[in-house]
């Protein structure tokens, strides 16, 4: 990886539902599996949690965007590394992912400066709403067709992970209180 690569700074909720979206979402289905990759305190000058993704977007008009995700880290701040695939290396690469996968549809919804992403996921009974943001101490204010269905912060729990859901399932104490 890069001396400086990129950093992701996303809070992350659970929903008791999915809400009733404004008529400005836009829908994204997501197929994403993740490599056997080394563990990052196995990578020498490394530290901290590293996670290779595959993940194939097709938007509402049906393109498909393949890409190659490395982060690392845990929490508010990670490293996010991304590198565009085309579908043939996407194709050659998925079967290296089976059994750490899963599938959603995301709502992405602008408002203001933030764009909201609501994941349905299509394994799990599970709702999230993730939001990125320009720095880890920004102020998140949810709209008001999002506010009444936030259940918690789950920022801080990796059993939420998109890595963890993939190749755990649920938490065992998943609740939505």
């Amino acid at each position: 990886m890069s001396a400086n690569p990129p950093l992701e700074i996303e809070r992350v909720y659970l929903l008791r539902t999915v809400p009733e979206l404004p008529a400005h979402a836009r829908p994204v289905r997501i197929e994403q599996g993740y490599l056997p990759e080394p563990a990052a305190e196995d990578i020498p000058g490394e530290g901290g949690f590293l996670e290779g993704r595959l993940r194939r977007r097709i938007d509402p008009e049906g393109r498909v965007r393949c890409v190659h995700t490395v982060k690392r880290g845990e929490g508010l701040v990670r490293t996010e590394v991304e590198r565009e695939l085309d579908e043939e290396t996407f194709a050659a690469l998925w079967p290296r992912t089976d059994g750490r996968r899963l599938t959603k549809t995301r709502y992405l919804v602008r408002e203001g400066e933030r764009v909201f992403e609501v994941d349905v996921f299509d394994d799990f009974d599970l709702v999230l709403c993730e939001v990125e943001l320009p720095s880890p101490d920004a102020e998140v204010v949810f709209p008001s067709w999002l506010a009444s269905h936030v259940v918690r912060e789950l920022t801080e729990d990796p059993r939420y992970r998109n890595y963890a859901l993939a190749t755990e399932g649920l938490p065992p104490d998943h609740a939505l209180d």
